[in-house]
């Protein structure tokens, strides 16, 4: 490889690269493998494999990928693919549930999060600009694959888009201290389900929204534990309880 292309790859692990050339990287063997099989484009794999070849694979030394590679433990695969361009339409979110996502910015959790959504049949995830990006490098690699199915959007104003729906009468869920216990409030298999930001929760702009409260309690209710739960793990607890009572 030559020094340019090494600085390419390199610089691709940069936002404002990913945005301006509409590029991402994805590191590993079984995720490669399954986007080379899906509907994204992939303009280059790069491979120490000497199992893989066709028009958009290249075989490089192992000095090379540990070059390129963003893990700490280089892979043997990594594929430059065209970033998908989704259309939001309000229209379609009707009929089903949704996330929103109120800066959720740890990289790590937004791929959880995206992988518990794709698990729990959640097609559709809406962002504030102030979450992380999702092509950014850890975040495809905790996907595990899911960021092939499931769509996020970055939303200018995600406050205003939830006003419009809720005056349409979409359900807004929101995980707040002084909601009911998700365990005893009704659930409908429709609307917007806000997880907020990992150190204030959810704004006030989108606090202001949320038309049902929701609590996951402590076991047992009275004792003295910890602060709050992690965003993504308090996303699989609400999704779970969902997908339970569907």
């Amino acid at each position: 490889m030559t020094k340019a292309e090494i600085q390419h790859l390199r610089s691709l692990g940069d936002k404002r690269t990913r945005d301006a050339e509409g590029l991402f990287i994805a590191e590993g063997d079984k995720l490669v493998e399954e986007i080379l099989s899906s509907h994204l484009r992939v303009r280059k794999v790069y491979t120490t494999r000497s199992d893989m070849s066709g028009a958009v694979i290249e075989q490089i030394d192992r000095r090379d990928m540990e070059r390129i590679s963003a893990l700490k433990t280089a892979t043997t695969t990594i594929a430059v693919v065209e970033q998908p361009r989704h259309k939001l339409n309000i229209s379609n979110l009707d009929g089903r549930l949704t996330l929103a996502l109120d800066g959720v910015q740890n990289p790590g959790n937004l791929g959880t999060i995206i992988r518990l959504a794709d698990w729990f049949g959640i097609e559709d995830i809406l962002c504030t600009k102030e979450c992380a990006d999702c092509y950014n490098p850890k975040v495809v690699q905790a996907t595990m694959g899911a960021i092939l199915r499931v769509r996020v959007h970055y939303v200018d104003d995600l406050a205003a888009m939830l006003v419009s729906l809720r005056d349409k009468g979409t359900a807004i869920y929101g995980t707040l201290l002084d909601g009911q216990s998700i365990y005893t409030t009704e659930l409908r298999q429709e609307g917007i389900i806000v997880m907020g930001n990992e150190g204030r929760g959810l704004s006030d702009a989108c606090r202001t929204v949320v038309s049902h409260k929701l609590l996951i309690p402590p076991y047992p209710a009275t004792r003295s534990t910890s602060e709050s739960l992690n965003v993504a793990m308090a996303t699989g607890i609400v999704l779970a309880e969902f997908r339970r009572r569907g």
